[in-house]
């Protein structure tokens, strides 16, 4: 028999959705008050979760247990995969002593902390969010920050809020491909609301981010270099998302703020180079140390990851990669045995796509990689071993934290919460973001979140006389600024900046900028709605518009991983012809 979630179980809507927030709120306590690590808040939250949904919501226990433990097996794969694939990736980089290059290349760029992390979680990271996504750009930065003699906790708190801006856009566009699909609109003009809103943040973060590092007046000795980064990453974000679509504003604005604050800085310096109290002096440039060839090798697995995921991300290789290695098959016992509060069963598919999964790509760059640094292959069995040592409570956080993700999600309580929300009236457009928000907190994903409230978005807008596009588009862009305080998002970001069991403060050091961000949108969303409506882009049909400029389909997918596989190997070859010229 299939359950129907009860929408109002105590038959007070209000009652029933400050009830169903309890979890979140314990969350909350249990990290800002009790400064729990973040395994055991994630585990506490999920328990308490499980007893509302027994006792509140009347979800049969059978379905209650197959939800948390669909949840931990989603959370393991492809969520964990990602991260194991990313940590293994920089630990290489460390073993092998390339990092010390890279470290070496950086500071003769720049030894200015605050140029650093423009550079490397604002610019890289979005970058990484437009190929990959789903945690992998917050743990491969943060790694890559506190390998650079980073103050571990403001390096992985800049790389949380820095991954903001970049996440709607986030896996070559898959939030708003997904917001398109559950709302009905057309996802070009998704993409061109989310384009008019979010450059506005993007504009601003490089400066929020210099901010928090070193204060206002610090701030001000580089403001060119922020002017510079966020303009001109704000500046290809708008043109790509209203032009092209949603597949390439990320990578193509992170690129583009990467060349030009790199060629800025050749003819730009700061007067004072800024680093963390307490710091050593900063890392002295080497001067004819390193040679080209040095220096692509030590960067040669960062250069091999954007090959690669580029590649995975192109549809007929998605397509090819998902056909030949892809199991896919309904949840047992779960799969259409709950329905919502309309009597729509909902659908469990799990989807092991181990070929065409990120975390896979990831892990064939760090393979490839091992040659091309020095390594053999069973000291990166060796590395990968530790990796996973290291790993191993993020994994037990992670894994619970999307069990309380399912079991809420399948019980009715983020449906309740968010109806509740919606009955804001004209007021729903201040609200909308917060939504958004919410999913992401609780989901850790924007493509998530937008499944959730999409169409919830879409319906509320429509009855109170509100273009369906701002709420829609304000779900995704709400979202972004609720995955720097996910307990997802914090757990990634705590592994790979080594605060493993210090998750509380990384959580403490997020959630206010979270809130701040956020009321910044919910302004904007309805000044939007009701005042400075000329932004809101026309409806399009769906015959209307050509859309992102495609990959040729005709293309087999085998064909460009032929290609790149050609490339990698050409790429090699090259490093270690040249490599033996240089050391001899």
């Amino acid at each position: 028999m299939t359950w129907i979630q009860p929408l109002d179980p105590l038959h007070n809507l209000t009652l029933s959705a400050l009830v169903g927030m309890v979890p979140v709120l314990v969350i909350f306590w249990a990290l800002i008050v009790k400064k729990t690590k973040g395994y055991k808040a994630s585990l506490m939250a999920c328990a308490v979760s499980i007893i509302i949904a027994l006792t509140v919501y009347g979800m049969p226990f059978k379905l209650a247990f197959l939800s948390v433990a669909n949840g931990a097996v989603y959370g393991f794969f492809p969520i964990c995969w990602i991260v194991i694939s990313s940590v293994f990736l920089f630990n290489l980089t460390v073993k092998s002593g390339q990092f010390e290059i890279i470290k070496h290349s950086m500071a003769a760029i720049t030894t200015d902390r605050r140029l650093q992390a423009m550079l490397i979680a604002f610019s890289f990271g979005a970058f990484l969010e437009g190929t990959a996504g789903f945690g992998a750009p917050v743990a491969i930065t943060a790694a890559m920050l506190v390998g650079l003699e980073f103050d571990a906790m403001y390096a992985t708190g800049l790389c949380l809020v820095a991954n903001t801006v970049p996440v709607a856009f986030g896996s070559v566009g898959i939030p708003i491909a997904v917001a398109s699909q559950v709302s009905g609109l057309h996802e070009m003009q998704i993409s061109q609301m989310i384009g008019r809103t979010l450059p506005i943040l993007s504009l601003l973060t490089p400066l929020y981010l210099v901010m928090l590092m070193s204060g206002f007046k610090k701030s001000m000795e580089v403001l060119p270099a922020i002017l510079v980064s966020g303009g001109s990453f704000a500046v290809l974000q708008f043109l790509t998302s209203n032009f092209l679509g949603p597949a390439l504003p990320d990578i193509i604005a992170g690129i583009g703020s990467i060349v030009c604050l790199v060629v800025f800085l050749r003819f730009w310096k700061p007067k004072t180079i800024w680093r963390f109290v307490n710091e050593k002096r900063p890392l002295p440039v080497v001067k004819d140390g390193y040679s080209i060839n040095q220096i692509v090798t030590a960067w040669s697995p960062f250069l091999l990851l954007t090959v690669i995921i580029l590649t995975w991300g192109l549809p007929p290789v998605k397509e090819f990669l998902n056909a030949k290695g892809q199991l896919q098959f309904a949840v047992p016992g779960l799969h259409n045995a709950i329905a919502d509060s309309k009597g729509v069963p909902l659908a469990h598919i799990f989807k092991f796509n181990y070929l065409s999964a990120a975390g896979t790509a990831v892990f064939f760059s760090a393979l490839a990689a091992i040659p091309v640094i020095g390594l053999t292959y069973r000291e990166g069995i060796t590395v990968f071993g530790e990796t996973m040592k290291q790993l191993k409570f993020p994994i037990i956080t992670i894994m619970s934290v999307l069990s309380f993700a399912y079991i809420v999600n399948d019980s009715g309580i983020t449906t309740t919460i968010g109806v509740l929300l919606a009955q804001t009236g004209v007021f729903f457009p201040f609200f909308a973001p917060i939504l958004g928000w919410l999913g992401v907190f609780i989901t850790g994903s924007d493509t998530a979140s937008t499944a959730l409230f999409a169409k919830l978005q879409y319906v509320t807008a429509t009855k109170i006389g509100v273009a369906p596009v701002v709420t829609v588009a304000a779900n995704c862009s709400g979202g972004v600024v609720g995955k720097m305080i996910s307990p997802q998002s914090i757990a990634v970001a705590a592994a790979a900046g080594n605060l493993v069991g210090k998750e509380s403060a990384l959580f403490r050091f997020t959630i206010k900028h979270s809130f701040i961000i956020l009321l910044f949108l919910c302004l904007i969303v309805f000044g939007q709605a009701y005042w400075y409506t000329w932004i809101i882009p026309p409806p399009i049909s769906s015959t209307g518009i050509v859309g992102p400029l495609p990959v040729n389909p005709a293309t087999p997918g085998y064909v460009w991983l032929i290609l790149t596989t050609l490339v990698i190997a050409i790429f090699i070859a090259v490093i270690k012809l040249t490599g033996k010229k240089t050391s001899a």
